[in-house]
């Protein structure tokens, strides 16, 4: 069995501006395919991460909090910081 996984834009570093447009706030839902409206390179970032949770990984030596973990994107100059968390219906 497989979950979803809410994706939430946490932080911004360095100019605080993405430039493809992500948002602090910004959130989007990814199952077996990513949304469409995130951006490529964040993507490749995350999935591993996603994959993971979809499947009942944890990352509990990084995180204190089951089902949660987060990462950036590669943009060294604005790296965008990502919250993924485990959706359980």
């Amino acid at each position: 069995m497989s979950n979803d996984v809410k994706v939430e834009v946490v932080e911004i570093k360095g100019s605080g501006k993405c430039p493809m447009g992500i948002k602090v706030g910004d959130t989007f839902e990814f199952g077996a395919f990513p949304p469409a409206d995130l951006c490529v390179w964040a993507t490749y970032v995350i999935f591993p991460f996603v994959t993971a949770l979809r499947f009942g990984g944890d990352f509990k030596e990084f995180e204190e909090e089951e089902g949660v973990v987060h990462c950036c994107c590669i943009d060294p100059k604005n790296p965008v910081v990502f919250r993924l968390s485990r959706i359980v219906d």
